[in-house]
């Protein structure tokens, strides 16, 4: 539509000159004539159709200019819009529609050339505490940082582009049978993200995790189906494994993560549809007092009862709860199984539970907590919550006022895994604790022969001079409760005790030993002559782990 104005315009004037040169020619002959007063006056009508056409070519000229001066404008309106549909504003590199694009334009010229090529996905480590703790101004300047660093090591014709949030990705050619090439590229980088960001008010340091797909197999061969949206698909899932394999490391793709990442999105949708139907139900531990060998309570485990898996262990499905926003959806479903559970069982018997640091982050866990015991019936002095040393590093502020909170209703607060984290004497000294649980690794250690373990030693001395009871938790055999029972009195669970057990199989073996509470219809424990102690035992190995 512009070009048929602009042609218009540039009409109206072209014909205003030719009748300009018709007309004009004359008239100006007679005009000057008149003057000089040897001819008669020019003709009226001439005179104006030369003004007409002086007005025409003035008009058609201005208008050619604004039209012309309009399509300019509009031209650089469109480059502008263009540019900023195709890149990040903050950064200046491309944005991931136009990273397709570009990366499937470099396969082609590559693949003409010869050569392989290289997608790489990076993502940094923990960037959401910056934004959390300095402010997203910090963040957008280490990413502005990042962005520059990134175009200093690649080469001028490798596309950069930022994916999403601290999510970005490059491309980059290199020989079929050579790409160690690109490792020597990603630990360049590697190398420059040791040097911190050094912003105005503040300096940060951070590592990365990197994954990459290439077009080609490690012996050069090109790999089928490797158009530009296959090799960000791949880069994706190696980023993915690198940062489950501890963050700050890069991965090449192989299939075997692309069903290892089939099989998680099986499992999420599993614990989706498990939670809502109600499959995740409360295993329990023995407890047992190591001096009399009598029940004192059990440990509440996580177990799945999925209809495809069978049962699942928690090492397994409690990570992607956590990671996936579920967990603590899940953990109260399981807490109210439990506590209506232990509900029947004798009032001597407590129960513990494990409570996810993640749950610790909410301020309103220990009301949460506190209404299900009450809607359970079940008394606070007879649970205990469990927790790790991780927990104490996340928000001790919040971690310190919830067990305050639910320690001040009655409930016992216990130290999960100690030895394996990072807590303090000040902190064992200041947050209210009643127990401490030896990690598993330093129990199994009495099992060997010679002097026992120092550790051990250690920790139960400390237990005794902070007035804290001690248990110790994967006890598997009969040599290493025997060298407990030499450590003094503390509580013990493992495998010596046997599996752990449903709320079923629990209420039945109580039900034996007549350690069921009075009201659930059963005697007192010790009456008609049943034993007291703990209940029957077996020497099976548990099929999944606490």
């Amino acid at each position: 539509m512009s070009a048929e104005r602009d042609l218009i315009a540039l009409g109206i004037a072209a014909a205003a000159c030719i009748l300009l040169v018709g007309t004009g020619g004359s008239l100006v002959a007679r005009a000057l004539e008149a003057l000089l007063g040897e001819g008669r006056q020019p003709d009226v009508l001439l005179v104006n159709a030369l003004l007409l056409n002086l007005a025409l070519m003035i008009f058609g000229w201005r208008r050619y200019r604004e039209l012309t001066r309009e399509i300019a404008e509009r031209r650089r309106a469109e480059e502008r819009a263009r540019l900023l549909a195709n890149t990040d504003p903050l950064t200046q590199c491309l944005n991931r529609r136009a990273m397709l694009a570009a990366t499937e334009a470099l396969r082609q010229r590559a693949r003409a050339r010869g050569e392989a090529l290289a997608y790489c996905m990076i993502d940094l480590d923990n960037f959401k505490q910056i934004n959390d703790v300095h402010g997203h101004a910090a963040g957008d300047g280490v990413l502005v940082m990042l962005c520059q660093r990134l175009r200093d090591l690649l080469p001028s014709e490798a596309p950069l582009a930022r994916l999403g949030g601290d999510e970005f990705a490059f491309v980059l050619p290199y020989p079929p049978q050579h790409p160690e090439r690109i490792d020597d590229l990603v630990i360049r980088l590697f190398e420059s993200m040791a040097d911190p960001f050094r912003l105005p008010q503040l300096t940060v340091e951070l590592t990365l995790s990197v994954g990459i797909a290439g077009d080609h197999d490690p012996i050069g061969a090109e790999t089928p189906a490797s158009d530009a949206a296959a090799l960000m698909h791949r880069a994706d899932m190696a980023l993915y494994h690198a940062k489950k394999e501890g963050r700050n490391r890069f991965f090449w793709f192989d299939p075997s993560m692309e069903a290892e990442l089939r099989f998680r999105h099986q499992l999420e949708t599993g614990i989706r549809r498990g939670l809502a139907r109600g499959e995740f139900v409360p295993f329990y531990e023995q407890q047992i007092d190591v001096e009399t060998g009598a029940l004192v309570g059990f440990e509440m485990l996580a177990r799945w009862q999925s209809p495809q898996l069978g049962l699942v262990s928690p090492e397994i499905f409690v990570p992607i709860a956590e990671e996936i926003g579920l967990i603590s959806e899940l953990s109260e479903q399981l807490m109210a199984k439990a506590f209506a559970e232990a509900r029947e069982w004798d009032e001597s018997l407590t129960l513990a539970i494990n409570i996810s640091p993640v749950q610790l982050r909410d301020p309103w866990f220990a009301q949460r907590l506190l209404k299900l015991l009450v809607s359970a019936g079940f008394p606070p002095h007879r649970l205990e919550v469990e927790i790790t040393e991780s927990c104490l590093h996340e928000n001790i502020t919040l971690v310190r006022a919830t067990l305050a909170s639910l320690r001040n209703q009655g409930v016992r607060i216990s130290l999960d895994d100690f030895g394996t984290g990072y807590s303090s004497l000040e902190q064992l000294r200041s947050l209210p604790f009643d127990r401490i649980k030896i990690d598993r690794n330093f129990v199994r250690e009495l099992r060997q022969p010679g002097p026992r373990s120092p550790i051990i030693e250690a920790i139960i001395t400390l237990g005794r001079g902070l007035d804290l009871p001690i248990t110790a938790e994967g006890v598997e055999d009969a040599t290493i409760l025997e060298s407990l029972k030499s450590l003094g009195r503390l509580k013990a669970q493992g495998y010596v005790y046997g599996q752990p057990e449903d709320g079923e199989a629990v209420r039945a073996r109580l039900s034996a030993a007549g350690k069921l509470a009075p009201q659930a219809g059963r005697p007192p424990a010790g009456a008609a002559g049943t034993p007291g102690g703990a209940c029957e035992a077996t020497s099976q190995p548990r099929s999944a782990q606490s």
